[in-house]
Protein backbone atom coordinates (compact mmCIF):
# COMPACT_ATOMS: atom_id res chain seq x y z
CA UNK A 1 0.00 0.00 0.00
CA UNK A 2 1.48 3.35 -1.09
CA UNK A 3 1.25 5.85 1.74
CA UNK A 4 0.33 9.48 0.92
CA UNK A 5 3.27 11.68 -0.05
CA UNK A 6 3.12 15.06 1.66
CA UNK A 7 5.69 17.72 0.86
CA UNK A 8 7.39 19.19 3.91
CA UNK A 9 6.03 22.67 3.12
CA UNK A 10 2.39 21.50 2.90
CA UNK A 11 -0.04 22.02 5.80
CA UNK A 12 -2.58 19.24 6.36
CA UNK A 13 -5.33 19.37 9.00
CA UNK A 14 -5.28 16.60 11.56
CA UNK A 15 -8.74 15.33 10.55
CA UNK A 16 -8.04 15.26 6.79
CA UNK A 17 -8.37 11.79 5.28
CA UNK A 18 -5.88 10.91 2.55
CA UNK A 19 -6.14 7.60 0.71
CA UNK A 20 -3.21 5.54 -0.53
CA UNK A 21 -1.22 7.03 -3.38
CA UNK A 22 -2.29 10.63 -2.69
CA UNK A 23 0.38 13.24 -3.38
CA UNK A 24 0.29 16.67 -1.75
CA UNK A 25 2.78 19.04 -3.37
CA UNK A 26 4.64 22.09 -2.06
CA UNK A 27 2.79 24.85 -0.22
CA UNK A 28 -0.62 23.19 -0.33
CA UNK A 29 -3.05 23.82 2.53
CA UNK A 30 -5.54 21.05 3.30
CA UNK A 31 -8.13 22.23 5.81
CA UNK A 32 -10.66 20.56 8.04
CA UNK A 33 -13.12 17.93 6.84
CA UNK A 34 -11.24 17.17 3.61
CA UNK A 35 -11.23 13.67 2.13
CA UNK A 36 -9.03 12.86 -0.87
CA UNK A 37 -9.31 9.62 -2.83
CA UNK A 38 -6.73 7.16 -4.03
CA UNK A 39 -3.92 8.36 -6.34
CA UNK A 40 -5.19 11.93 -6.56
CA UNK A 41 -2.36 14.43 -7.05
CA UNK A 42 -2.20 18.04 -5.87
CA UNK A 43 0.71 19.73 -7.62
CA UNK A 44 1.41 22.86 -5.52
CA UNK A 45 -0.05 26.03 -3.94
CA UNK A 46 -3.56 24.56 -3.64
CA UNK A 47 -6.07 25.38 -0.89
CA UNK A 48 -8.86 22.90 -0.08
CA UNK A 49 -11.53 23.09 2.61
CA UNK A 50 -14.78 21.22 3.34
CA UNK A 51 -14.37 18.95 0.31
CA UNK A 52 -14.49 15.31 -0.76
CA UNK A 53 -12.43 14.41 -3.84
CA UNK A 54 -12.51 11.02 -5.56
CA UNK A 55 -9.67 8.92 -6.94
CA UNK A 56 -7.25 9.63 -9.79
CA UNK A 57 -7.82 13.37 -10.02
CA UNK A 58 -5.08 15.85 -10.91
CA UNK A 59 -5.27 19.38 -9.51
CA UNK A 60 -2.93 22.03 -10.84
CA UNK A 61 -1.31 24.98 -9.00
CA UNK A 62 -3.09 27.99 -7.50
CA UNK A 63 -6.51 26.36 -7.39
CA UNK A 64 -8.88 26.77 -4.45
CA UNK A 65 -11.67 24.34 -3.65
CA UNK A 66 -14.31 24.45 -0.95
CA UNK A 67 -13.84 28.01 0.24
CA UNK A 68 -16.97 29.90 1.39
CA UNK A 69 -19.53 30.87 -1.28
CA UNK A 70 -19.87 34.39 -2.60
CA UNK A 71 -23.34 34.64 -1.11
CA UNK A 72 -24.23 37.47 1.28
CA UNK A 73 -26.66 35.19 3.13
CA UNK A 74 -23.97 32.69 4.02
CA UNK A 75 -23.01 32.69 7.71
CA UNK A 76 -20.47 29.88 7.89
CA UNK A 77 -23.03 27.06 7.92
CA UNK A 78 -21.71 23.54 7.30
CA UNK A 79 -21.75 22.95 3.55
CA UNK A 80 -19.27 21.29 1.19
CA UNK A 81 -17.94 20.41 -2.26
CA UNK A 82 -18.09 16.86 -3.58
CA UNK A 83 -15.91 15.92 -6.58
CA UNK A 84 -15.85 12.53 -8.30
CA UNK A 85 -12.98 10.61 -9.88
CA UNK A 86 -10.69 11.09 -12.91
CA UNK A 87 -11.10 14.86 -13.03
CA UNK A 88 -8.48 17.28 -14.37
CA UNK A 89 -8.67 20.66 -12.63
CA UNK A 90 -6.26 23.18 -14.12
CA UNK A 91 -4.59 26.33 -12.79
CA UNK A 92 -6.34 29.15 -10.91
CA UNK A 93 -9.73 27.46 -10.76
CA UNK A 94 -12.13 28.36 -7.96
CA UNK A 95 -14.81 25.93 -6.81
CA UNK A 96 -16.90 27.27 -3.93
CA UNK A 97 -18.74 25.21 -1.37
CA UNK A 98 -22.52 25.40 -1.30
CA UNK A 99 -24.70 28.03 0.31
CA UNK A 100 -27.70 27.23 2.50
CA UNK A 101 -30.12 28.00 -0.33
CA UNK A 102 -29.68 24.61 -2.04
CA UNK A 103 -28.92 21.06 -0.97
CA UNK A 104 -25.67 22.20 0.76
CA UNK A 105 -23.41 20.50 -1.82
CA UNK A 106 -21.55 21.88 -4.81
CA UNK A 107 -21.15 18.75 -6.90
CA UNK A 108 -18.80 17.77 -9.74
CA UNK A 109 -19.03 14.30 -11.27
CA UNK A 110 -16.44 12.11 -12.99
CA UNK A 111 -13.98 12.49 -15.88
CA UNK A 112 -14.37 16.23 -16.34
CA UNK A 113 -11.78 18.60 -17.78
CA UNK A 114 -11.90 22.07 -16.19
CA UNK A 115 -9.52 24.48 -17.89
CA UNK A 116 -7.59 27.33 -16.28
CA UNK A 117 -9.31 30.26 -14.56
CA UNK A 118 -12.80 28.72 -14.60
CA UNK A 119 -15.11 29.55 -11.69
CA UNK A 120 -17.68 27.09 -10.32
CA UNK A 121 -19.96 28.91 -7.90
CA UNK A 122 -21.91 27.62 -4.93
CA UNK A 123 -24.54 24.89 -5.41
CA UNK A 124 -23.58 24.09 -8.99
CA UNK A 125 -24.18 20.54 -10.19
CA UNK A 126 -21.71 19.42 -12.86
CA UNK A 127 -22.22 15.99 -14.43
CA UNK A 128 -19.72 13.66 -16.13
CA UNK A 129 -17.41 13.91 -19.16
CA UNK A 130 -17.81 17.67 -19.41
CA UNK A 131 -15.28 20.16 -20.79
CA UNK A 132 -15.33 23.71 -19.44
CA UNK A 133 -12.82 25.92 -21.28
CA UNK A 134 -10.68 28.74 -19.95
CA UNK A 135 -12.09 31.63 -17.91
CA UNK A 136 -15.69 30.43 -18.03
CA UNK A 137 -17.85 31.52 -15.10
CA UNK A 138 -20.75 29.59 -13.62
CA UNK A 139 -23.02 31.50 -11.26
CA UNK A 140 -24.77 29.78 -8.36
CA UNK A 141 -27.08 26.79 -8.82
CA UNK A 142 -26.07 26.15 -12.45
CA UNK A 143 -26.60 22.58 -13.68
CA UNK A 144 -24.57 21.09 -16.54
CA UNK A 145 -25.53 17.65 -17.83
CA UNK A 146 -23.18 14.93 -19.12
CA UNK A 147 -20.94 15.39 -22.18
CA UNK A 148 -21.59 19.12 -22.56
CA UNK A 149 -18.85 21.35 -23.96
CA UNK A 150 -18.63 24.95 -22.72
CA UNK A 151 -16.35 27.28 -24.67
CA UNK A 152 -13.96 29.84 -23.24
CA UNK A 153 -15.04 33.02 -21.44
CA UNK A 154 -18.68 31.97 -21.23
CA UNK A 155 -20.86 33.45 -18.48
CA UNK A 156 -23.80 31.35 -17.27
CA UNK A 157 -26.61 32.93 -15.24
CA UNK A 158 -27.63 31.42 -11.92
CA UNK A 159 -30.20 28.59 -11.92
CA UNK A 160 -29.60 27.92 -15.63
CA UNK A 161 -29.44 24.35 -16.98
CA UNK A 162 -27.17 23.20 -19.81
CA UNK A 163 -28.43 20.03 -21.47
CA UNK A 164 -26.45 16.87 -22.18
CA UNK A 165 -24.29 16.72 -25.34
CA UNK A 166 -24.79 20.43 -25.99
CA UNK A 167 -22.06 22.80 -27.13
CA UNK A 168 -21.74 26.48 -26.22
CA UNK A 169 -19.49 28.77 -28.24
CA UNK A 170 -16.92 31.04 -26.60
CA UNK A 171 -17.72 34.52 -25.27
CA UNK A 172 -21.41 33.60 -24.88
CA UNK A 173 -23.79 34.88 -22.22
CA UNK A 174 -26.27 32.18 -21.19
CA UNK A 175 -29.42 33.43 -19.46
CA UNK A 176 -31.86 30.66 -20.39
CA UNK A 177 -31.76 26.86 -20.47
CA UNK A 178 -29.88 25.25 -23.36
CA UNK A 179 -31.65 22.08 -24.58
CA UNK A 180 -29.65 18.86 -24.85
CA UNK A 181 -27.96 17.93 -28.15
CA UNK A 182 -27.95 21.55 -29.41
CA UNK A 183 -25.40 24.28 -30.10
CA UNK A 184 -25.72 27.82 -28.79
CA UNK A 185 -23.67 30.98 -29.04
CA UNK A 186 -23.78 34.75 -28.65
CA UNK A 187 -24.36 37.54 -26.17
CA UNK A 188 -27.78 36.45 -24.90
CA UNK A 189 -27.18 33.21 -26.72
CA UNK A 190 -29.28 31.83 -29.55
CA UNK A 191 -29.58 28.25 -30.75
CA UNK A 192 -27.85 27.26 -33.98
CA UNK A 193 -29.19 23.76 -34.54
CA UNK A 194 -28.04 20.37 -33.32
CA UNK A 195 -24.54 19.56 -32.13
CA UNK A 196 -24.28 17.22 -35.11
CA UNK A 197 -20.48 17.04 -35.22
CA UNK A 198 -20.30 16.20 -31.53
CA UNK A 199 -22.98 13.53 -31.83
CA UNK A 200 -21.21 11.88 -34.76
CA UNK A 201 -17.89 11.90 -32.92
CA UNK A 202 -19.60 10.14 -30.04
CA UNK A 203 -20.98 7.61 -32.52
CA UNK A 204 -24.67 8.34 -32.15
CA UNK A 205 -26.71 6.28 -34.59
CA UNK A 206 -27.83 8.11 -37.75
CA UNK A 207 -31.46 7.30 -36.97
CA UNK A 208 -31.12 9.03 -33.60
CA UNK A 209 -29.59 12.13 -35.21
CA UNK A 210 -32.40 12.23 -37.78
CA UNK A 211 -34.98 11.94 -35.00
CA UNK A 212 -33.35 14.78 -33.06
CA UNK A 213 -33.20 16.98 -36.18
CA UNK A 214 -36.90 16.42 -36.75
CA UNK A 215 -37.68 17.23 -33.12
CA UNK A 216 -35.55 20.38 -33.24
CA UNK A 217 -37.30 21.63 -36.38
CA UNK A 218 -40.72 20.91 -34.88
CA UNK A 219 -39.98 22.85 -31.69
CA UNK A 220 -37.84 25.71 -32.98
CA UNK A 221 -38.46 26.09 -36.72
CA UNK A 222 -42.17 25.42 -37.15
CA UNK A 223 -44.90 27.98 -36.56
CA UNK A 224 -46.36 25.92 -33.75
CA UNK A 225 -46.49 27.18 -30.18
CA UNK A 226 -44.10 25.42 -27.83
CA UNK A 227 -47.02 23.61 -26.20
CA UNK A 228 -48.40 22.36 -29.52
CA UNK A 229 -44.94 21.40 -30.83
CA UNK A 230 -44.25 19.25 -27.79
CA UNK A 231 -47.72 17.72 -28.03
CA UNK A 232 -47.06 16.78 -31.65
CA UNK A 233 -43.73 15.15 -30.75
CA UNK A 234 -45.22 13.22 -27.86
CA UNK A 235 -47.94 11.82 -30.12
CA UNK A 236 -45.28 9.70 -31.85
CA UNK A 237 -44.73 6.70 -29.57
CA UNK A 238 -41.75 5.47 -31.64
CA UNK A 239 -39.38 8.30 -30.80
CA UNK A 240 -35.77 7.48 -29.90
CA UNK A 241 -34.96 7.76 -26.21
CA UNK A 242 -32.85 10.84 -26.95
CA UNK A 243 -35.87 12.68 -28.35
CA UNK A 244 -37.80 11.82 -25.19
CA UNK A 245 -34.97 13.35 -23.15
CA UNK A 246 -35.08 16.45 -25.38
CA UNK A 247 -38.82 16.81 -24.75
CA UNK A 248 -38.53 16.19 -21.01
CA UNK A 249 -35.78 18.80 -20.62
CA UNK A 250 -37.88 21.47 -22.32
CA UNK A 251 -40.98 20.62 -20.32
CA UNK A 252 -39.11 20.95 -17.00
CA UNK A 253 -37.55 24.34 -17.67
CA UNK A 254 -38.23 27.20 -15.28
CA UNK A 255 -36.01 29.98 -16.67
CA UNK A 256 -37.27 29.70 -20.25
CA UNK A 257 -35.65 27.92 -23.18
CA UNK A 258 -33.06 29.51 -25.41
CA UNK A 259 -34.65 29.84 -28.86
Amino acid sequence: MAKPKIHKTAIVAADAKLAEGVEIGPFCIIGKRVKIGKNTKLQSHIVIEETEIGSDCTIFPFTSIGLPPQDTRYENERTKVKIGKNNIIREYITIHRASVGGNKITRIGNSNFLMAYAHIAHDCNIGNNIIIANATTLAGHVEIEDHAFIGGMVAIHQFTRIGAYSMIGGFSAITQDIPPFTTASGDRAKLYGLNTVGLKRLEFDDSVIRGLKKAYKTVFRSKLTLKDALKKLKADDKQPEEVELFIEFIEKNTRGICR
